[in-house]
Formats: C-alpha cells, sequence, structure tokens
C-alpha cells in the first residue's frame, strides 16, 4: 500500500451511531453535520431527495473489505479529517442491514437518554459491536431535561454492558438546573446558556479562582465531591483499551442545543482508530 493511501486512511474516520429510537440519534447526527460543514441548516437530516444525505465516495480500501453498505453514508470533514457517518436504521426490526452497517465501521457513538438509560434496541446495536471488538465513546443526551442520577448512569452501562466507564466530562445539575459540564481532562468549564451552541470552554481548574465564578456555590460544592468521587472511582482512560471496546469513554450534553457536540466529535477524531490498511 502506498504512503499516499496510507496516510488519507490515518485522517480518516467512519462510525456509526448506536441508540434506541427517540434518544436523539437524528438530533445528534444533525449537529455532528452542522458543525462539519456538510448541511446548512437544522431539518436537512430528515428531508428528501438530494438534500436529505451528504454521501461520500468509498475510499479503495474501504471497499476492499468485500462489504455491501446500503444505507446511507454522511461525509464531511472537520479539523482535517474526513469523518463517513453510516446509518443504522432507527426501526426496532433488528435487521440485517444493521449488521451489515456495523461490520463497516470502526468506532461508534453510544447515545443514552439520561431520563432511561440503557434501552432494549441499544443493548441490541452494543452487541453486535461487541461481537467486532468495535470501540464505543458514549454521549448521554437530554441533559438539560429532568433525568437520572450520573453515578446510576454510569454504574448502568459498567453493569448492563460489561464496560468499563470513564467519565471524561463531569455534568454541573440537570434539567432546570443544568449549568454546563466540567471538562475533568483539560480543566475547564463549558456552560450552558440554554441557546443553541456548541459552548466555549473557559480555562478553570477545579480548585482554582475561576471556577466558583462560573456555577452556583451549591453547584460548585457538589462538583467537587463528585469530581472526586468519579477520579477515584473510575478508571483512567486507556487508549487501548478503548480501542479493544473494554472501555467507553462518557460524555454528556444536549444534541438539541448543540451543547456538548463538539467534545464528542473531537473525541472521535482523537480516539476512534482510523480504517484498516491491511
Amino acid at each position: 500500500m502506498s504512503s499516499e493511501i496510507a496516510k488519507q486512511a490515518e485522517a480518516r474516520r467512519t462510525f456509526a451511531i448506536i441508540s434506541h429510537p427517540d434518544a436523539g440519534k437524528t438530533t445528534l447526527t444533525e449537529k455532528l453535520l452542522l458543525l462539519g460543514g456538510a448541511i446548512r441548516m437544522a431539518g436537512q437530516v430528515k428531508a428528501k431527495g438530494e438534500n436529505r444525505r451528504a454521501h461520500s465516495d468509498w475510499m479503495k480500501i474501504e471497499q476492499a473489505r468485500g462489504i455491501s453498505v446500503t444505507t446511507s453514508v454522511m461525509t464531511f470533514e472537520y479539523e482535517g479529517a474526513t469523518f463517513n457517518l453510516l446509518d443504522t436504521p432507527g426501526h426496532e426490526d433488528f435487521s440485517e442491514d444493521t449488521y451489515r452497517t456495523l461490520t463497516a465501521v470502526d468506532s461508534a457513538i453510544m447515545v443514552i437518554d439520561a431520563a432511561k438509560g440503557i434501552e432494549a434496541q441499544t443493548r441490541k446495536l452494543f452487541e453486535v459491536c461487541r461481537l467486532r471488538d468495535i470501540p464505543i465513546i458514549t454521549f448521554v443526551n437530554k441533559m438539560d431535561r429532568e433525568g437520572r442520577e450520573v453515578f446510576e448512569i454510569l454504574d448502568e452501562v459498567a453493569e448492563a454492558l460489561a464496560l468499563d466507564t470513564v467519565p471524561m466530562v463531569w455534568p454541573v445539575g440537570g434539567g432546570g438546573t443544568f449549568k454546563g459540564c466540567y471538562d475533568l481532562v483539560r480543566e475547564e468549564m463549558i456552560p450552558f446558556t440554554g441557546e443553541d451552541s456548541y459552548g466555549t470552554p473557559v480555562k478553570a481548574e477545579l480548585l482554582g479562582d475561576e471556577l466558583p465564578n462560573l456555577i452556583p456555590s451549591d453547584q460548585y460544592d457538589t462538583l467537587l465531591e463528585e469530581a472526586d468521587l468519579a477520579m477515584d472511582g473510575y478508571p483512567a482512560f486507556d487508549l487501548e483499551s478503548y480501542r479493544e471496546g473494554h472501555l467507553t469513554p462518557v460524555y454528556f450534553g444536549s444534541a438539541l442545543k448543540s451543547f456538548g457536540v463538539k467534545q464528542l466529535l473531537d473525541a472521535v477524531l482523537q480516539f476512534a482508530p482510523a480504517p484498516t490498511t491491511q
């Protein structure tokens, strides 16, 4: 294989989004495409005809897998990389098309409703990913609505799917009191304004002077306590374990409001494997 093809492959991410119906897959797909410039306005993912999808031309290396993918492929550029997002059927019929799609991807985003946790279709799709050791990044959606406790959600993912969970950001509040997420890795606060925005991170150490000015004092105290428990109670992120399908980094946000979507896509770019070059 030429070095040029290998270079192109290294700058490519081919992934799918798996979720139960109504967990927010379509909305998240739309916001990822907006972020990547593949569509210009909300609603185009559900549109018909040529406006419905941004289709990709597969690289020869991907075609060489001998896989016939009949579902939609949406392609967009982001930070110098090419992303192929394969659409998994959203209906409850667990068709062979779903298997075929997940056989063609190198990683997946698992979307979970913050109020409902792991649901039946999510579990089925996850098991297909597990058969291929597909690495999964988890996105807990709808944090701006009333939902379950964060530790409860993380523990359910760990227990129901036998995955190590690693929260990469930590939500501040939830539902009507949701104030955003604290990036545990970059030590940044990403404030949630309630507007449709990807969020602008503010450098703020947990024990620094900036963070108490960004969120209410009671939520700051809760964040300190919960972040301390999270960092002690969950394993550190390990890239090899993630790529082997044993560990999932977890992000929180609101796809409807675009919040947390950029951090999620940055994670796919940074952590997800490129297509195999063999």
